[in-house]
Order: C-alpha cells, then sequence, then structure tokens
C-alpha cells in the first residue's frame, strides 16, 4: 500500500471533485485509488489493494468482504470522496467466479450506500478505452497511461490499484461531459459514452481537465 503525504487543503473546496476507484475481484487483491480534479489538472490521492491471507480467509466464509467493507468504510470516512467507481461484473467470466465478484461489488454498494456516496460502474472496455484509448490494452499498458495521466514519479504498483486509478479517471471524465452538456445525471453512468483520455507519452499534460465545479 503507498500513500503520499496529505495534500494541502483546497483554496477553493467548491471546484474540487474526488472520485474513488474500485476494482473488485473474485480472488485476488481489491485495488483501491483516490483521484481529485480542482477543475485543472487530475491528481492521486491514495492508492494500494488490500490482499487478504490466506489464514484469515480460513477464519470464516465472510472474512475477504468484511475486511473489504472495512477497508472502504475507512476510505470513505477518511477522503470523503464526491463519488465511488466501481468495474462492473464482466460477463464472459464464468458462473463461480462471476458469482464471487457479484459478492465483492455487493459489499462495495453497501459501504457507499452507508455513506450517501453515489456509485458508478463502468465496464472493463469502457475503462480502457477511456484511460489508454484502447478496449484491449493490457495491464502495463494501463499503468503507463495511469501515470503519465497523474504525472506520478513511478508506475502504480499492483497492476489492481492501476485499475482501481483508471477506473476512477473514467468517471472523472464522464462526470466532466455530463457538466460540460448540461445532461442529467443517470442511475448508472455506464451507459453514457465517454471521450477517450488517450495521450502521447510525451505528453502528460493531456490529463488536465476543464474547469468542473462542485455542485452544490
Amino acid at each position: 500500500m503507498k500513500s503520499p503525504a496529505a495534500p494541502p487543503a483546497p483554496t477553493a473546496k467548491n471546484t474540487h471533485f474526488r472520485v474513488l476507484g474500485v476494482d473488485p475481484a473474485a480472488a485476488g487483491p481489491t485495488g483501491y485509488g483516490v483521484v481529485e480534479t480542482d477543475g485543472h489538472r487530475c491528481r492521486m490521492l491514495h492508492y494500494g489493494a488490500l490482499k487478504v491471507p490466506p489464514r484469515r480467509q480460513k477464519e470464516f466464509a465472510g472474512a475477504v468482504l468484511q475486511d473489504i467493507h472495512t477497508l472502504l468504510c475507512h476510505l470513505l470516512d477518511e477522503f470523503a470522496p464526491d463519488a465511488l467507481a466501481v468495474e462492473s461484473v464482466f460477463t464472459a467470466l464464468n458462473m463461480r467466479t462471476a458469482l464471487r465478484l457479484a459478492e465483492v461489488r455487493g459489499v462495495v454498494l453497501l459501504a457507499a450506500a452507508q455513506h450517501g456516496i453515489a456509485v458508478h460502474s463502468y465496464s472493463p472496455r469502457e475503462v480502457k478505452a477511456c484511460v489508454a484509448g484502447y478496449g484491449h490494452a493490457d495491464k502495463r499498458q494501463m499503468q503507463i497511461m495511469v501515470r503519465a495521466l497523474l504525472q506520478m514519479n513511478e508506475l502504480p504498483e499492483p497492476c489492481d490499484a492501476a485499475d482501481a486509478l483508471a477506473i476512477a479517471l473514467c468517471h472523472l471524465q464522464a462526470e466532466q461531459m455530463r457538466r460540460r452538456f448540461g445532461l442529467p445525471r443517470p442511475s448508472d453512468v455506464s451507459k453514457v459514452r465517454v471521450r477517450s483520455f488517450a495521450v502521447r507519452a510525451d505528453a502528460p499534460r493531456a490529463a488536465q481537465l476543464p474547469a468542473t465545479p462542485r455542485a452544490s
């Protein structure tokens, strides 16, 4: 888990928009990442991945779900995001994996509901197309693009954490488009077509966003 120093207090809070991205996993680590925009650029506030030890998983059937719920509640309390973005269940998964992933997503939805935070879902292909400009980008490509867009000094590790940051970036882009064109707030933002976040490797400033003031 990596966490930078606490960010300075914003001078104009109503211009900031913060998103908690979550990459739920059926068996591996659950990635998470907090991204914020001030209307001009995006920055990473915190990211990591929760891997529940096998010994803990053997304690009782719901140990993994309990730990994920505890982590998300802590993140929601600490960073107070304006929205939570989560990856949707991939329909090509086998039934057993899809059910286990749905359980994790259910915990994510529960934690968000308990904190009064809206949840927005995006498919893996939507996130890849938005961040990398290619719906079949691999893990390495996603890490490189996330690093460029957030102007990070190093690749976000593990890849689960990079995916969570990408999900958060995907929602920031969708929110930007909604505000720019005065679109109604949909119950499922995954239905809104988002513009690609693709940038050249030598142009990290492409991550900057036009002003998107926080709704009062």
